[in-house]
């Protein structure tokens, strides 16, 4: 069995018993039933999630996922791909978002190149690249099926080590310029809804390149014919390398409850 299989085959329903637990004492403090609104289910969730009425969510990890997309080359994005490289130098530094958010929420940030263009060289950058990018998804599949389930495992791989750390709430983090087109890509196989009505500016491209987006997507779908019922499928044909890496630590993180 590899490592996919049997990660997938260990993920367990929420706990009833826990969440019900949580309900029960966040119904018995002094406050109004439900006034916290989404955060009491948030709450409830991870008692189910973690099988612990009360769980802790500290230490914490942000797992960044970074990778290139060939779909880049239809001009999908209002920037080249060079700057997912300077990006994830940026991550490492400690001078981008996530590092401050991070930093306010005492929690470590963890770059993982899944399928960065570039040669990058840095001490703390977790090199797990699968390919130097992905192929172009308007032309083809975007990687092989073996690829897809080397980034998936990547991921899980991650999650694992980071579990193993001491992590208890593990968050996601992506980067990797052009990866709306297939994020977009990836909604429109398993819903059925047209591209345009599921693209937007992703990072500042105007409206010419919106209708660029959704034709690209339009002809993705064509070119690959995406299965929906097989996941595996939508994700090596119209995915991207660190949204597979992203969903490895989800399948790993779930599987360690």
């Amino acid at each position: 069995m590899s490592l996919l299989e049997r990660t997938i085959s260990e993920i367990a329903p929420p706990d009833e018993a826990a969440m019900a637990a949580a309900r029960r004492r966040l119904d018995g403090l002094t406050k109004p039933l439900g006034s916290l609104g989404r955060l009491e289910e948030v709450a409830e969730r991870l008692g189910g999630i973690t099988r612990e009425p009360f769980p802790s969510v500290s230490p914490r990890s942000v797992v960044v996922m970074a990778g290139d997309h060939g779909v880049t080359a239809e001009g999908v994005s209002a920037f080249p791909s060079e700057v997912t490289a300077q990006m994830v130098y940026n991550f490492l530094r400690g001078g981008a978002g996530i590092n401050v958010l991070a930093r306010l929420a005492d929690a470590r940030v963890r770059v993982v190149d899944v399928g960065v263009a570039a040669d990058l060289a840095h001490p703390g950058l977790d090199r797990r690249r699968v390919r130097p990018g992905t192929a172009n998804l308007a032309e083809g599949p975007a990687m092989s099926r073996e690829e897809a389930v080397q980034a998936l495992e990547a991921g899980i791989e991650v999650a694992g080590e980071e579990i193993e750390g001491g992590a208890r709430l593990l968050c996601l983090g992506d980067m990797g310029i052009g990866n709306t087109t297939p994020a977009s890509a990836i909604i429109a196989a398993f819903s059925g809804l047209p591209p345009r009505d599921l693209v937007g500016h992703g990072c500042g491209v105007d409206g010419d390149g919106v209708r660029r987006k959704a034709e690209v997507i339009d002809k993705a779908l064509r070119v690959n014919a995406p299965d929906p019922a097989d996941a595996l499928d939508v994700l090596h044909k119209v995915g991207g390398l660190e949204i597979a890496g992203l969903a490895g630590v989800v399948l790993g993180a779930a599987a360690r409850r």
